[in-house]
């Protein structure tokens, strides 16, 4: 990586450009498809909008990605590209979020002052459910933890329809008899390219650590368990994220990703409501007629990460269980309140009912652990099952699986400080929610409307540091912070984040045997109609 001096340009091609003013040197970088030019500040050279793969558009929409076309020159890399299509947005959001099907973009934040620097690389995958996300969302600006000394690479990939449709006509194109999870090889795409790019802007190829929230700490989960992604990354960070539970069948409690073959109905359905009886027809389809019928309308899960039997080949509980996995260092763990941000039955007689169809025999069990004796208790009760299913139990799981089963360190956090939320009745009873700790991590406590206190910029420094020492050793100690020790069982440690650090034991643990109990029957019993010995 080399700069370019914007002010000697100026003054040698004044006579086409004079109002050019003296600028800090641009930066620029070689990738194998050509030059980028980035722009520099604080000591951090930024670039934005550099295309990882083709355009998945005509013919290679629902296709695996595809390297993009080289170029001449050098291309401007100074403005976030497109974000993929998503759900309720197309072209432009009451946000401001630019929407289009190129959109398979990196951007770099690096401190390197040369190329040969090899400094540890962070690669962010976003959140969103698998249906929403953008890499130009301003919290997650890598700049902050640039500074830390690291490179911060964030990957843009498909996500709803255009990510994760599964269709048995996919399914028979492909050479690998798959279909169903092009957001996750665009993320593995993503990753290739910083193997063979990153020494370009100061990175080392061979110590990449990717991190994620939500759907990206999920996708973290997904690309420790899959073969395609084997020796793209040496560490990963998961925020309250991880897929441990059963094939999704139906509507169970606490389960996610279905197999190929619900997959495929699903589509053929989603096909259905397009009015076309071909993948070719709705490859010709436009992006908003694809996204008018890709919301809640059609009911259920429709696009989510598939047992394909190839990006993702089995089960993780069973691949982790059998050492099947990509062994590396991990840190893990989850929010206090993250069933807050997500809308819960309102009352009792919503909550208990629900419990009931998505327990099955199990239900009572459940209730008894997460009662409903009026509802402001079904309302608390709600959120944390949603909590303890969706995020705590799969990490608490993800921890005790690789502890057993792995040669690499496992460390695993409790984020518990509240933000400083809104003067709003909605916030009176939240705890730290899901994605609470994202701006934290990032340092960017100055992109949202909160009104941060001296503590929350304290946190956000410890944060910064552990995450960014992870990366560089594959350990989050150093100097001045609270030492954090690896989960051991048989008496595993956690770290818990609040106005002080502290070590504790994992918190809540006879909810989470309860529902260990839970998810092992599901695991036996993964079809209905339902049966459990002794249920009641």
């Amino acid at each position: 990586m080399r700069r370019i001096n914007v002010c000697w340009l100026g003054a040698l091609f004044s006579i086409f450009l004079p109002s050019l003013a003296c600028a800090q040197p641009a930066p620029l970088a070689k990738t194998q498809f050509g030059t980028v030019r980035g722009v520099g500040e604080d000591g951090i050279s930024t670039f934005k909008g550099i295309p990882f793969a083709a355009a998945p558009i005509g013919p290679l929409r629902w296709q695996a990605p595809e390297q993009p076309a080289a170029w001449q020159g050098v291309r401007d890399a100074t403005a976030f590209a497109p974000a993929c299509p998503q759900t309720g947005m197309h072209g432009q959001n009451k946000g401001g979020l630019r929407t289009s099907e190129d959109c398979l973009y990196v951007n770099v934040w690096t401190p390197a002052k040369t190329a040969s620097a090899r400094l540890p690389v962070l690669v962010w995958i976003y959140g969103g459910g698998f249906t929403q996300g953008a890499t130009s969302i301003p919290t997650y600006s890598g700049r902050h933890l640039a500074q830390k000394g690291v490179v911060v690479v964030s990957i843009a990939y498909r996500v709803g329809p255009f990510g994760f449709l599964a269709h048995p006509e996919l399914t028979a194109q492909s050479q690998h008899h798959s279909s169903g999870d092009y957001g996750l090889l665009d993320q593995i795409a993503g990753l290739e390219w910083v193997k063979h790019n990153i020494a370009a802007f100061g990175g080392n190829p061979d110590q990449v650590t990717i991190f994620g929230e939500s759907a990206g700490g999920i996708s973290v989960s997904m690309l420790c368990a899959s073969p395609l992604a084997k020796g793209l990354f040496e560490g990963a960070i998961s925020e309250s994220g991880g897929s441990f539970g059963p094939p999704r069948t139906k509507d169970e409690g606490g389960t996610n990703v279905p197999p190929l073959s619900l997959a495929e109905q699903k589509g053929v359905k989603f096909l259905r409501a397009l009015h076309v009886n071909s993948i070719a027809a709705a490859r010709k389809l436009s992006t908003a007629q694809i996204l008018a019928k890709a919301g809640p309308a059609l009911g259920g899960r429709l696009f989510w990460p598939v047992f394909d039997g190839y990006v993702l080949p089995g089960e993780q509980y069973s691949l982790y269980a059998a050492g099947h996995y990509n062994d590396v260092p991990v840190l893990i763990g989850t929010n206090t309140d993250e069933g807050a941000l997500f809308p819960q039955a309102p009352d009792a007689k919503s909550y208990i009912p629900n419990v009931r169809e998505a327990f099955g025999p199990f239900a009572g069990r459940i209730l008894k652990a997460y009662p409903a004796n009026d509802n402001r208790q079904a309302l608390r009760s709600g959120r944390d099952l949603f909590r303890d299913t969706g995020f705590v139990w799969p990490t608490w799981t993800w921890a005790r699986l690789q502890a057993r089963t792995g040669r690499s360190a496992v460390y695993v956090y409790y984020f518990g400080l509240r933000p400083p939320y809104p003067d709003e009745p909605r916030y009176a009873d939240w705890g730290a929610s899901h994605g609470a700790e994202v701006a934290y991590v990032f340092g960017n406590l100055d992109a949202g409307k909160m009104k941060w206190r001296p503590i929350d910029r304290t946190v956000s420094e410890r944060l910064m540091d552990y995450w960014t020492n992870f990366a560089k050793t594959g350990n989050p100690n150093g100097d001045g912070l609270a030492y954090w020790p690896a989960f051991k069982p048989p008496h595993p440690k956690v770290m818990f984040f609040n106005k002080a650090d502290a070590i504790t034991p994992v918190p809540n643990r006879k909810r989470l045997h309860l529902l260990d109990t839970y998810f092992a029957w599901r695991r036996d019993h993964p079809q209905r109609p339902y049966t459990l010995s002794g249920a009641r």
